[in-house]
């Protein structure tokens, strides 16, 4: 019998979205694994939207990767942040450490050079913690 590969336990990483959330206009907040997996949601974000949003920003952050380094002719190009805006307001997404993004929803008023910041602030917060946590050798379900 082969027993499954399982995913490593992270944890809950919602403690970063806060401060995004008490910005202007800003509706709702993700940290999203590269898999396609929610690793946090805003608390109005409902389960299902959230798991819709990290499957879709998922596939858009490969497409934006590989639409850069056509564009670049380069497969080196890194991606540092894709904007999605539509007639209900701005997506934007960022890398957020080892295969983690952090994504905002915000709408069409909000100041996005400060949403923007804010984001790398919280980044920054989230490498922090990752780097100042013991290492995790959890291997239970």
């Amino acid at each position: 019998m082969t027993i499954p590969a399982r995913r490593a336990l992270r944890d809950d990483t919602s403690w970063v979205l806060g401060p995004l959330l008490e910005l202007p206009h800003v509706i709702h907040a993700a940290v999203i694994s590269g898999d396609g997996l929610i690793e946090g949601r805003s608390p109005h974000l409902e389960r299902d939207a959230a798991e819709g949003v990290a499957a879709m920003l998922s596939a858009l952050q490969g497409a934006a990767r590989t639409t850069t380094a056509a564009f670049a002719g380069s497969f080196e190009a890194r991606l540092r942040q894709t904007v999605v805006e539509s007639d209900h307001g701005w997506v934007f997404a960022i890398p957020a450490g080892e295969n983690t993004t952090l994504a905002v929803f915000a709408g069409p008023d909000v100041n996005m050079g400060v949403v923007t910041h804010q984001m790398q602030v919280q980044v920054a917060s989230l490498g922090a913690k990752t780097m100042s946590s013991p290492a995790r050798n959890d291997t239970t379900t």
